[in-house]
């Protein structure tokens, strides 16, 4: 599989093309015969050029259903071309699987998979499931990629098993089955008691995070307030109630 802003180098040379152009509100993926892949929103293929018998819809097995709330996944084979809608603002990321397999995704980041992995639930420990309000996880195994649809882009950071990385807790894509997570903030008083809540994330091996801003009173300033606005909302008293 060629790019979509992947984060890092694929493994497998057989994979089919994928490129996506700047605004990101469509993906185009072509694949060669015998190359395959799932797609988990069929509805998202808005143009198809191929043999009409290279589609297979399937019933989506449990795991599907849980994470997606969907009951139909679409299972396309090459030769064929298609371009895929996504929204905007989103991205389409490939991650490789060869040497990720520990990773545990949030299905619902999951857009398609190679149909030479093997997609396995994994029941998470109480304490976990508690604290990321997921009691069920998805494991990849095998030779292939992992199409992700994220806000924003996807960027990769490498644990410790000492020193902890805080991740906004909407923010986190995957993580390593043996990563020690708990909910907490961080930085002074002030800074604790005006952040979103953050997982406390310790272990070995890569996180993958969506890194789309979720301030939305960055997005307000930077569309149409003027700087000298911003100075008074924040020097004045009850300046964000009386300037708008």
């Amino acid at each position: 599989m060629a790019q979509a802003k992947k984060p890092r180098q694929r493994l497998d040379p057989r994979l089919m093309n994928i490129s996506a152009p700047p605004p990101l509100e469509h993906v185009r993926v072509s694949m060669e015969e015998a190359e395959s892949l799932y797609i988990l929103h069929p509805k998202s293929i808005i143009a198809y050029q191929g043999m009409p018998q290279n589609r297979q819809d399937q019933l989506m097995n449990l795991t599907g259903v849980y994470g997606k709330k969907k009951w139909i996944r679409s299972l396309l084979r090459g030769p064929c071309q298609m371009i895929l809608g996504i929204p905007a603002g989103c991205s389409l990321n490939t991650v490789d699987l060869g040497e990720q397999e520990e990773l545990l995704f949030d299905l619902r980041h999951v857009m398609m998979f190679s149909e030479s992995l093997s997609m396995k639930s994994v029941i998470q420990k109480m304490k976990t499931a508690w604290i990321t309000r997921d009691l069920v996880r998805v494991r990849f195994t095998g030779l292939g990629v992992v199409g992700l649809l994220t806000a924003g882009d996807l960027a990769t950071l490498h644990l410790d098993p000492v020193k902890p990385i805080f991740v906004d807790k909407s923010a986190l894509v995957a993580y390593p089955q043996n990563a020690k997570i708990r909910l907490s903030v961080y930085g002074n008083q002030l800074a604790s008691q005006h952040m979103n809540v953050q997982w406390e994330i310790t272990g070995t091996g890569p996180i993958l995070i969506q890194t789309g801003s979720r301030d939305h009173e960055l997005m307000a300033h930077l569309q149409d307030d003027s700087l000298f606005k911003r100075i008074l909302r924040e020097l004045l008293p009850f300046g964000n109630v009386i300037i708008k």
